[in-house]
């Protein structure tokens, strides 16, 4: 089994949308029995919560399903329980590497760098605008979904 974790700030925008995005996929192309999918924070300030009524919005805009998505925080045992675990910018990723004592390792990446796009996912909490987040952030999971198919040899 490959698990896949995603993480941001809060776990309220843009890593519960990764995770809904993400297992949709997994879903579509009959791989939930290879692939697992889970999100977190790096804060511990939505800890229980459901996501931003923007992040719900678009998801249903795009028929994508919320159920199951609750804010938790990112934890040192997380590292050895995923394989690879993605945040939506540089700062998540610091974070990522500064909880789990993990700096620079493979398995912790920043999602739009699997698209070769060298930017982060912006911060709809911030920003308002979850349509550009939404995009961004398909685009990023659709890639990253390549990439475990490549590296597991997975068809």
């Amino acid at each position: 089994m490959i698990n896949v974790l995603f993480v941001c700030l809060g776990n309220i925008c843009r890593s519960p949308m990764a995770e809904a995005l993400f297992r949709d996929l997994v879903v579509k192309e009959n791989l939930t029995d290879k692939i697992t999918v889970d999100s977190a924070a790096t804060s511990s300030w939505h800890i229980g919560s459901p996501p931003h009524k923007g992040t719900l919005t678009i998801l249903k805009k795009y028929n994508i399903s919320a159920k199951g998505l609750v804010g938790r925080q990112l934890t040192k045992d997380d590292f050895e329980k995923f394989d690879y675990i993605i945040g939506m910018d540089k700062s998540n990723v610091r974070n990522i590497q500064e909880i789990t004592g993990r700096a620079d390792h493979p398995k912790i990446l920043r999602l739009l760098d699997i698209v070769e796009l060298n930017q982060d996912v912006p911060d709809p909490y911030y920003t308002g605008d979850f349509e550009e987040t939404y995009q961004l952030v398909s685009q990023g999971c659709k890639s990253l979904l390549e990439k475990i198919r490549n590296e597991h040899n997975i068809r």
